[in-house]
């Protein structure tokens, strides 16, 4: 999610420190200076700077791993629980985990959010996962919604992802409500073009914040907001419901149904890919549009959560064709790509020629599992148990050792990590 991830640069400028994990399981390496390679601490995917999004791509490869059956690494599962700060939020990345997170520790609701996706999602932190949950209702804004970093005015997709999460952890977002008493749909719903947005093909999306007063439709936006008024998370179950996307009904019979919000942001969604199979954005530089791969694969998820792979299928097929040089290397993007494939009942292990789970896997240390056992990362093999009691009595034992729950566990985005 493009607009999340530039969000995220904006916010972390400032000094993130770091959390509350166990000083043995601490990545105590400096940061690495401007001129030096990025530090990849131990048991983190991706071989890029994770400054700015650690979290977030650790989050979403893990939730991708376990959504296919893969099991992930157990290091990589103790680097993402690590990263948890004492009053249960997460910022974007944190340098030292032995280190407690304090006043200066910028937070990121995003991280957050998609942490509590992963953890939720393998099981085996719960304790864990209502920390979280119960700091993102801390930091939710009177208006209902939320904002990258909290203390800022909310926007649509802060909002969706964190409304997914809550979601997939178990609660009611119409009934997490803030201070002022506004629920988390009404924070987010006002973020839709309605019945009198022009142009006509507008109406339906979701903007990520007003332009001088103004709604624009934003497809990250729309793609994350469809996926919560659903209810859903990223790791969208296969359905067999498949019909036509239907344009924003209007005039509208309901504006605060969240439903409904859903299904017109599909219907925008599915217009917007008619014509050439993706989303376009304009990339900062560029003079004209460009090509959008990552809102486009958030695009075919959202559709597939809301019953419509039939409007998803022209862009799934364009990403086959286009999205191999955009995800290489990239755990979030692979991962998001993954989930996508998934949802629409697509073999992510045969998606354009390209195994995405091998190539997720490739990213990091390798899964557990026999049929992992191969996976080769950075010219090294590491080879798992093939007992699974074995696995679970060495989570156990690491888990009572170093004083936190191992989570046999792991969206926004973004794919561009």
């Amino acid at each position: 999610m493009n607009v999340r991830r530039s969000a995220a640069a904006l916010a972390a400028s400032a000094v993130l420190c770091v959390g509350a994990a166990p000083a043995a399981l601490a990545d105590t390496a400096p940061p690495a200076s401007p001129s030096a390679p990025p530090v990849i601490p131990e048991g983190l995917y991706g071989k890029n700077d994770p400054t700015y999004d650690g979290v977030w791509r650790q989050s979403f490869a893990l939730l991708a791993q376990h959504t296919v059956g893969v099991k992930p690494s157990l290091k990589a599962m103790v680097w993402l629980v690590g990263q948890q700060c004492q009053n249960g939020g997460f910022a974007s990345f944190r340098p030292n985990a032995g280190v407690a997170c304090d006043a200066n520790t910028m937070y990121d609701t995003n991280a957050t959010a998609a942490a509590v996706q992963a953890l939720q999602a393998l099981g085996g932190h719960d304790a864990e996962v209502k920390k979280s949950v119960d700091w993102l209702k801390s930091v939710q804004n009177e208006d209902g919604g939320w904002s990258f970093v909290p203390g800022s005015p909310s926007d649509a997709n802060s909002t969706a992802v964190v409304i997914s999460a809550l979601s997939v952890a178990g609660e009611k977002p119409a009934e997490v409500r803030s201070k002022a008493g506004k629920s988390a749909y009404e924070g987010l719903l006002p973020f839709q073009l309605g019945c009198n947005a022009e142009p006509a093909a507008d109406r339906g999306a979701f903007a990520y914040q007003p332009v001088d007063g103004k709604l624009v439709a934003n497809g990250d936006a729309t793609a994350a907001a469809a996926l919560a008024s659903l209810g859903k998370g990223a790791a969208v179950v296969p359905s067999a419901e498949n019909t036509p996307a239907a344009p924003l009904a209007c005039p509208a019979v309901n504006a605060a149904d969240p439903v409904a919000a859903a299904q017109g942001a599909a219907g925008y969604l599915a217009e917007a890919l008619k014509k050439d199979g993706h989303l376009m954005a304009v990339t900062p530089g560029a003079d004209q549009p460009t090509p959008d791969t990552g809102n486009t694969a958030d695009a075919v998820l959202a559709l597939a959560a809301a019953g419509h792979k039939e409007s998803a299928a022209g862009a799934l097929k364009w990403l086959e064709a286009n999205s191999a040089e955009w995800s290489k290397g990239s755990p979030a993007a692979l991962g998001t790509l993954v989930l996508a494939a998934h949802a629409t009942g697509t073999d992510p292990k045969s998606f354009g020629g390209t195994d995405l789970v091998a190539a997720l896997n490739a990213t990091g240390p390798a899964p557990q599992g026999a049929d992992t056992e191969a996976t080769e990362v950075e010219g090294e093999k590491e080879k798992s148990s093939t007992n699974q009691n074995v696995w679970w009595v060495v989570g156990a034992g690491a888990a009572a050792g170093i004083g936190i729950g191992i989570l046999l566990s792991g969206r926004r985005k973004k794919n561009q990590s």
